[in-house]
């Protein structure tokens, strides 16, 4: 079989490249990504390896280009993303993106310490020119007389005597500042209590915020000024502004002297406007021209990263001349991987060709499955169980059409279906665009990462409603109905007891061509009852037969690693336990299908017909069947009873087999070889091309106690045969999906949308705009998402559970090549979520 149905074969190579040629030809290894190597050095410390200096380098570029990001992201500049994927560069070109990130990184900070340095003198200049703006007022307020009582505060007792003497002046000094706005009311409690009360404090509000030079924040402050007497006041006041990180300015005491100075404040802060604007402008020109290339760098760098973390897997020989690597490769791309390593050895200008040696090693190999954009999303659900054991056949071929197919069985409605599969065709139709987006936001990542998946599953859903007739909760009357209703039409719109009964002549006798009749969809007395006893009988025999398909997918298992004892002791037992039982339970619904009809006699007529789950019961119970009316058999067809007894012997009589054929074999085995390890098929170990082909996934015994593997195998046994009976009902959930789901839809139609229909003239037509909105939105929410999301859930613990525990064991571990694309995409989103 390909590598579709099992994963690559992998081979164990060893490597040898000149010292020379090396980093040319992982450079080369990494644009294939085919390869995966092997640490060679485990116990030597990441800082002792060969090529750390030459990673820190790395690390130092990238922190660099880091920076520059960030001020590019900071000016809103868009970075060109060509979508291409420069080589790698050669060592030697190291010290030219060393240079020209780090005369970048240097121009940028100088400027930026520059800017900051000019933002402070401006925001101190705008400060001081509020302040010599508003302290005015203040002035004019203290020479005011009507402040006559906080003056008399400020300058003591004797300030009335003072004042009304010829000469004498009040003198009061004063210190003028701003402060954070929301810092002022704790800063005024703070003046009163220290100073005791004995100063004079007025505020304004700069009614624009000022930017913080720091982080260029937006933060509103005020203007004080703070009138005092003495010089011991003044250093409590000073201490107190400093404390509240208020910043204090020169303010001259004379109108004049503050004009000037205003003036000249005025002139400065224009000439730091125009300095200003052409130093954004010279930093906004080295982003734009570090923005084109930022993208390409990063890539660049990256690569270059990850080419000396690779060598330092490797050994040096004696000679120090030679690099040798141990790797995992595809047996399928040895060739590929061998022009590659020729490449690098001509770039590098070597003339000693690479070695690449396969290697014999009895270690369990990588899982490589191949995949494309259409079969990745399905793997990808495979390996959110486990990682596929070596060769094992890998279930995702067969999930591609049996996953959707089950989901759809849950979701089978038409309208819903359409919905989804448009949905994952517009993801599918502009995957381009949608890819180049690189967005973060996870549940988008997922939908479109399963974008096939959705569509396939909106594709099936609208077969299955096609079979169930359903659109919206609505039927489709295409053929027209095979049933006559001998009722008028207030006798069927009125009664809502109303059966349609086969027996009579309502029923033409012929079946509907495809799917469902429609009548059904009126018929409230017994639609649950068929649609009940319709999908729950379906739902077993899919069940039943998705099992028996896992169940044979194990012996292409056991034939592939030469497993002959779980072949015989534990593949076969286990077909026969689960078709003499539960297959042999789906035969009988189609007996009954076939042999009883509502217009045969008796003894085929509907109500000679017996349960099945009854019938299946009597027979495992080895029970009498209970007495059957008259004219009715007991049994569906001639030699049914022997057959059951026959069956249900044959069964029971696998479950010992399951238990103790394996164990018994391996110790008759163990004592003929006198306890010595076994070779060849009977002891499960094969070799292929070197690998051990049935350690992981068949039954390597030979290092196991006899009580290890009597215990494993009974745990086994009991699992397959109670699983059996839990698996098939859990197949159930597909009928009661089903149902939850054409029922949900019926009425959020009957309660919603028909209050709109029910409407009429211009006031309906409004309404029914407005309800089929609020129907829409529930419909898409409810029963395409959630409902969808619960499907989906249900269908993938169908496949986990019940249909790979027949054969898969997935306790492998995936193949991680060194690839420079899965490296790029990595470090992109490692840097994206830094940034944010």
């Amino acid at each position: 079989m390909g590598s579709l149905f099992r994963s690559e074969e992998m081979t164990l190579c060893q490597l040898f490249l000149q010292s020379e040629a090396a980093y040319a030809c992982v450079s080369e290894l990494g644009e294939l990504g085919l390869v995966q190597f092997r640490d060679l050095n485990p116990d030597v410390n990441a800082f002792q390896r060969k090529f750390v200096n030459e990673v820190r380098r790395c690390d130092e570029m990238e922190r660099k280009l880091r920076y520059l990001e960030k001020e590019i992201k900071k000016d809103g500049i868009p970075m060109l993303d060509t979508g291409e994927s420069p080589e790698a560069p050669q060592p030697r070109e190291m010290i030219d993106l060393e240079a020209t990130f780090e005369k970048l990184e240097n121009e940028l900070r100088e400027v930026n310490q520059n800017a900051e340095a000019l933002k402070r003198n401006f925001l101190e200049l705008t400060e001081l020119k509020h302040i010599l703006r508003k302290t005015q007022v203040f002035f004019d307020e203290m020479a005011d007389n009507q402040n006559e009582d906080e003056q008399a505060q400020l300058l003591g007792e004797d300030a009335g005597v003072r004042a009304s003497q010829p000469g004498q002046n009040l003198k009061l000094g004063f210190v003028a500042g701003v402060i954070s706005r929301e810092k002022l009311p704790a800063f005024e409690r703070m003046l009163w209590r220290a100073c005791r009360g004995n100063v004079f404090l007025r505020q304004a509000m700069i009614e624009s915020p000022l930017e913080d030079p720091s982080n260029g924040d937006q933060v509103y402050k005020s203007v004080f000024i703070i009138f005092f007497q003495g010089d011991q006041l003044k250093t409590r006041v000073k201490k107190i502004c400093e404390g509240f990180r208020a910043t204090l300015y020169p303010c001259p005491e004379a109108p004049a002297d503050r004009r000037e100075m205003a003036m000249g404040v005025m002139t400065r802060i224009e000439d730091l406007n125009t300095v200003l604007g052409q130093t954004q402008d010279h930093r906004h020109r080295v982003l734009v021209a570090a923005a084109k290339n930022l993208k390409n760098w990063f890539v660049k760098v990256r690569k270059i990263k990850a080419i000396y973390h690779t060598l330092n897997l490797f050994n040096l020989d004696v000679t120090q001349k030679c690099l040798i690597a141990e790797c995992w490769v595809p047996v399928l791309d040895i060739e590929t991987i061998q022009l590659a390593l020729r490449r690098g050895t001509e770039r590098s200008g070597s003339s000693v060709p690479p070695i690449l040696n396969r290697m014999q090693t009895f270690e369990n190999p990588p899982t490589y499955n191949r995949t494309n954009k259409f079969t990745k999303a399905f793997q990808a659900l495979i390996d959110a169980y486990g990682v596929a054991t070596y060769r094992e056949m890998n279930p995702a071929p067969y999930t591609i059409i049996t996953f959707p197919f089950l989901f759809a069985v849950m979701f089978g409605d038409l309208g819903h279906g359409a919905i989804m599969a448009l949905f994952g065709l517009w993801m599918i139709r502009k995957e381009k665009g949608l890819a180049a987006q690189k967005t973060d936001n996870e549940i988008w990542n997922i939908f479109f990462g399963g974008r096939y998946i959705i569509f396939l599953m909106g594709v099936f859903s609208m077969y299955t409603g096609l079979i169930y007739n359903d659109i919206f909760s609505k039927s489709l009357n295409i053929f027209g109905s095979h049933w006559e209703v001998n009722y008028n039409k207030s006798t069927v719109l009125e009664n809502k007891y109303l059966q349609l009964n086969p027996e009579t002549s309502d029923y033409l006798g012929t079946p509907y061509p495809f799917g469902m009749d429609p009548i059904w969809q009126v018929a409230g007395a017994n639609k649950i009852i068929f649609q009940n006893a319709y999908k729950m009988k379906i739902s077993i025999i899919f069940g039943v037969i998705h099992m028996i398909f896992g169940v044979a997918m194990s012996y292409h298992n056991h034939t592939y690693f030469k497993n002959r004892l779980s072949l015989i002791f534990e593949f076969i037992p286990q077909l026969i336990f689960l078709l003499f039982l539960f297959f042999y339970m789906v035969l009988l619904m189609f007996i009954k299908w076939n042999r009883y009809a509502a217009t045969n006699k008796p003894p085929y007529s509907a109500s000679c017909a017996p349960s099945i789950l009854i019938t299946f019961i009597d027979m495992v119970l080895f029970n009498t069947p209970k007495p059957v009316p008259e004219g009715c058999e007991v049994y569906m067809f001639g030699g049914q009873h022997f057959f059951q007894v026959v069956f249900v012997l044959v069964a029971l009589s696998c479950i010992p087999v399951m238990l103790l054929g394996k164990p018994l074999q391996i110790m008759k085995q163990r004592k003929h070889a006198n306890v010595q390890p076994i070779t060849g098929s009977d002891a499960e170990v094969g070799m292929s091309n070197g690998q051990p082909a049935a350690h992981g996934a068949g039954g390597h015994h030979d290092e196991e106690e006899m009580s290890e593997i009597f215990i494993h195998q009974g745990i086994h046994t009991i699992e397959y045969v109670l699983g059996s009976v839990s698996h098939t009902a859990s197949y159930l959930r597909l009928w009661a999906l089903s149902l939850a789901h054409a029922q949900l839809a019926e009425v959020l139609w009957n309660m919603v949308l028909s209050i709109g229909l029910k409407q009429e003239g211009w006031f309906g037509g409004i309404m029914l705009t407005i309800v089929f909105a609020f129907w829409a939105i529930l419909t898409v929410g409810i029963l395409v998402l959630m409902e969808g999301l619960s499907a989906f859930l249900h269908t993938l613990r169908l496949h986990w559970v019940e249909f790979q525990s027949k054969f898969y064991q997935g306790t492998g571990y995936a193949f991680q090549p060194f690839s420079f694309d899965a490296i790029i995409e990595n470090g992109s989103a490692a840097s994206s979520a830094e940034n944010e």
